[in-house]
This record gives structure tokens, C-alpha cells and sequence, in this order.
């Protein structure tokens, strides 16, 4: 199969964030196919141009064996008017530019959430070349803008990606969510349930080194690798090392928030104020070197806000990150399905409570060593059994070959 997949925020593993698309590009070529990730060249976490040269509308590098098609798009800082206009440039460079630049015509094109405008582009090439289009849901847009975003379900702007949704669901030839339990709200949207499938996110087992059990220290480093966003409560992490430091524990622990992201400048300077002593701000790593960062934790802190979005489940790749570096979790999400639990990897806690992270930080500390690598070994054992990227692009493929083939125009 000729397979291209549009996601605005994909890359590869020299930059920091996901790379899922990449690594599952990178598997079904492994298997044969033909697959080209197109992506917008202005990197979302670092807020810079990072592949195009002055000049340069596009351009077409194999990175690691994988083909991205990188898109000239306008740049933005935070969650302004600026990036909206960001994500309708790489929708009309889609529409105008693929076709040019990839002139072997593709037997299935996936297109990828977060914002709609970039599915419904990928949708609307799969329309022009009659081959099926493939729905992937990483967030529920418009209702993560609802839940998070503060914005009104009647707001005209929310109103228009509830309609692109709608279209979207109707419109796909299968529907791959990243959420466990989000069968019932794409069926609420107008989806056909029967055409859902769960491909969550995973872990690239040849990035992760072989799990060794943390030092020994008197300092205990609790840490967080990922963005720091609304979404992200962040917020809690430094109200629990305030209440720590209140009883004396501010030589015993220390919090490591690595990553980037809107909300990091009010954290640190909201650390500053509470005076903290135990918590440190770090810049992201690139994923290809993050794992040898997450091997200095003793315990990682999985956190979001309290929202009732999370009820669909959640899939972030530093959960599975975290599970691979073999230390235990602080799981603080309000949600039925948690992999943390599942796996008996650490302690549940309820999101935004900062006196119950509080309270687990000092039960994690309290543990003997043992009892957290043991912890930290059955999320292992469980990443590599149920989210190992291997694995996941078995299942991605089966689900395209049956689409492909029970396409109407698949012999036109």
C-alpha cells in the first residue's frame, strides 16, 4: 500500500514530543508498504521554523528510512488567533501541495486530530483521488476546547468544528481513536460504532534501554517529562511541594518538570513565590535521548487537571514512557481506564487533590527499594506486552488492508 498520513504535529525522533507517527510510519515500511508522513515544518514545542530554509514553501526528506513532506506554516505563539491561522495554512498547503509533490497516487490517507482542519484537508485529497479516508482521534475536538478551553458549546467557532466532526466521523472508512472508552462519544457525533478501532500509543522498544533499578540516594526524585499546559495541572505538583517543604521534607525530595509549554512561565513563577526549594524547571529533550533522562527518576508523576473530558480515557505517550523506565507512577487522573492500576505500577490518587500527592509522594518515599522496582517492573512487563509499537502497527495495518480492500473504487 501506498499510505500517507497527515498529522500537523508530527515528528521525528530528534525532536522532543511524540513520535508516534513516525515509528509506526517507520513499522509498515519495515512490512513493505510505502508511507509518507506530511507535517507542518514549524515545530510546535520550540515555537521556531525548524526544517525549511527562507524561501522554502516545502520540502521532501527521508528521515531514518521515513519520507515527511514538510509544510510551510505561519508561526504563533501560545493559544492565540495566530495559531488558528497556523493550522488553516496547513490545511490549504495539504489541499494544494501534496498532490504536487507525491505524485504516486496513495491507496489510503489517514488524517489526524488534534484540529480538524487538517482531517477534513486529508479527507478532502482522499475525495479528490477516490481512495478511503482513515479518522484518527488523538482529542476529542471541539469538546477538549469545551472542557478545557473554557469556550462555549454555542460559540460560532466550536459550532463550525462540531459540524467538521460530525462530517468527519460520516465521511471516514474507519475510525482509529486513541481513547479507550471513546466509541460512545463518536457515536453520540453521528460515527458508526462498528467502524471504531483502539490503536493507542505506545512505546519504541528500540529506543528503551534495558530497565536497571534506580540509584541509591538520599534525595528522591520525583519527575514529570512532558508539556506544561492547561490540561496538564501542573499546578498541583507545586502545591504538594509547598505542603512537603511545610513539614520539613524539602532536603529529602526533589521535582524534575522537564518539557515546555504555555504554561510554564506562570509556573515558575508561581515556584518562585512559594519560595520552592525542591523543584527545578528543565527544557525538553529530544525523545531519542529521553529515555536516558527518565532513568535519573525514582518515581514519575502522571498528572492532569480534573476535567470531565478524561472519562473517555487518556493515551499520552510519557505514560508509556514512564512505564518503560521501570519506576513507579503517581497516577493523578480522574478517569475509568488507567493503565496504572491495570498494571499495578504505583499509587492512584484523584486529580487536582495536592494533599493526596502529597501524601503518595511520602508513601512512594516510605516504600523499600524493592517494593518500588517492583512496582516499576510490572509497568514494564505491561508496556511491552500491551503498547509496544511493534504490536500497534500490526493492528494499524490490518485495519488499512481491510479498508483498502473493502473499498468500492479500490479496483477502478
Amino acid at each position: 500500500m501506498n499510505i500517507w498520513i497527515v498529522n500537523h504535529y508530527a515528528i521525528p525522533p530528534q525532536q522532543a514530543g511524540g513520535t508516534r507517527h513516525f515509528v509506526l510510519a517507520r513499522e509498515l515500511i519495515r512490512r513493505g508498504h510505502q508511507v509518507t508522513v506530511i507535517v507542518s515544518s514549524f515545530d510546535h514545542a520550540t515555537r521556531r521554523e525548524a526544517h525549511l530554509a527562507s524561501g522554502e514553501l516545502f520540502k521532501l526528506e527521508v528521515v531514518e528510512g521515513v519520507p515527511f513532506l514538510w509544510l510551510r506554516t505561519p508561526p504563533y505563539a501560545g493559544n492565540s488567533v495566530a495559531r488558528i491561522r497556523n493550522m488553516a495554512f496547513f490545511a490549504y498547503r495539504v489541499w494544494r501541495t501534496a498532490s504536487e509533490v507525491l505524485p504516486v497516487k496513495p491507496d489510503v490517507i489517514i488524517g489526524s486530530s488534534p484540529h480538524l482542519f487538517a482531517a477534513l484537508a486529508a479527507e478532502r485529497v482522499a475525495a479528490r483521488y477516490r481512495v478511503p479516508f482513515v479518522f484518527e482521534v488523538r482529542d476529542l475536538w471541539p469538546q477538549t476546547l469545551i472542557d478545557l478551553g473554557s469556550f462555549s458549546g454555542r460559540h460560532p467557532f466550536i459550532k463550525l468544528l462540531e459540524r467538521i466532526e460530525r462530517y468527519l466521523y460520516r465521511r471516514a472508512a474507519c475510525v482509529v481513536t486513541l481513547l479507550p472508552g471513546a466509541t460512545t462519544h463518536i457515536q453520540e457525533k453521528g460515527g458508526d460504532p462498528s467502524k471504531v478501532v483502539w490503536i493507542p500509543n505506545g512505546i519504541d522498544l528500540a529506543l528503551v534501554p534495558p530497565p536497571k533499578p534506580p540509584r541509591e540516594d538520599k534525595v528522591f526524585t520525583l519527575m514529570y517529562a512532558g508539556a506544561h499546559g492547561l490540561a496538564n495541572g501542573l499546578q498541583v505538583v507545586l502545591e504538594a511541594a509547598h505542603k512537603l517543604e511545610q513539614e520539613g521534607w524539602a532536603d529529602k525530595i526533589r521535582f524534575r518538570l522537564v518539557g515546555d509549554g504555555p504554561e510554564k512561565a506562570h509556573l515558575m513563577n508561581r515556584a518562585k513565590q512559594l519560595k520552592l526549594a525542591s523543584v527545578v524547571f528543565e527544557n525538553p529533550v529530544p525523545k531519542s535521548g529521553v529515555y536516558s533522562l527518565l532513568q535519573e527518576a525514582d518515581a514519575f508523576l502522571m498528572v492532569l487537571m480534573d476535567s470531565p473530558l478524561f472519562q473517555w480515557g487518556v493515551s499520552p505517550n510519557k505514560l508509556f514512557d514512564f512505564m518503560a523506565s521501570a519506576r513507579p507512577i503517581i497516577f493523578n487522573v480522574n478517569t475509568q481506564f488507567n493503565p496504572v492500576d491495570e498494571a499495578g505500577a504505583g499509587i492512584s490518587i484523584p486529580a487536582g487533590d495536592s494533599t493526596a500527592l502529597a501524601t503518595a509522594i511520602k508513601r512512594l518515599v516510605q516504600l523499600p527499594m524493592k517494593d518500588r522496582w517492583a512496582m516499576g517492573l510490572r509497568g514494564r512487563r505491561y508496556v511491552e506486552k500491551y503498547h509496544s509499537f511493534d504490536r500497534l502497527a500490526d493492528k494499524l495495518e490490518a485495519v488499512l488492508n481491510e479498508v483498502v480492500e473493502s473499498w468500492p473504487f479500490a479496483h477502478s
